[in-house]
């Protein structure tokens, strides 16, 4: 599994269908943004290993964790983290797991953080999103499980 994990003080996320836009998932305040792609050897362990180091790394204001100060974590989907563009001008998403293989463990990566204590906001998988964030710092670290 791989993160894109963003300090942040807000954060929403919103979907867009023929009913118009609105806000799926939103954090307020200090938190973390995370977007989790997944690969075709993924597994619901490193689902529950990505949550544990989601909800302990010192990345908060003053190097505090989310399970420090109980703050509240905003978790996406992204199969583009596994893109490859390194060939041509349209990246390949052969990496990234398909739909029915990557949404249960995204949702595990949820429930194991909801087993911790975390308060998760998410996004809804698959649909036409709209992130929006105050990255806090910057502060942007990829983690790779």
């Amino acid at each position: 599994m791989r993160a894109v994990v963003q300090r942040v003080d807000g954060a929403s996320v919103a979907v867009t269908d023929g009913a118009g836009t609105r806000t799926v998932g939103e954090i307020i305040g200090e938190g973390l943004c995370v977007l989790v792609g997944v690969t075709h050897e993924d597994t619901p362990q490193k689902a529950a290993q990505l949550a544990r180091k989601l909800w302990s790394l010192r990345i908060l204001e003053g190097e505090k964790s989310c399970s420090d100060v109980n703050a509240p974590l905003l978790v996406i989907s992204q199969f583009t983290l596994y893109g490859d563009a390194r060939k041509g001008r349209r990246p390949t998403w052969n990496a990234a797991a398909p739909g029915p293989v990557a949404e249960p463990l995204v949702d595990e990566v949820c429930a194991q953080l909801r087993a911790l204590g975390a308060r998760v906001e998410t996004g809804s998988f698959g649909a036409d999103m709209r992130v929006s964030l105050t990255n806090q710092g910057p502060f942007t670290v990829l983690l790779d499980i």
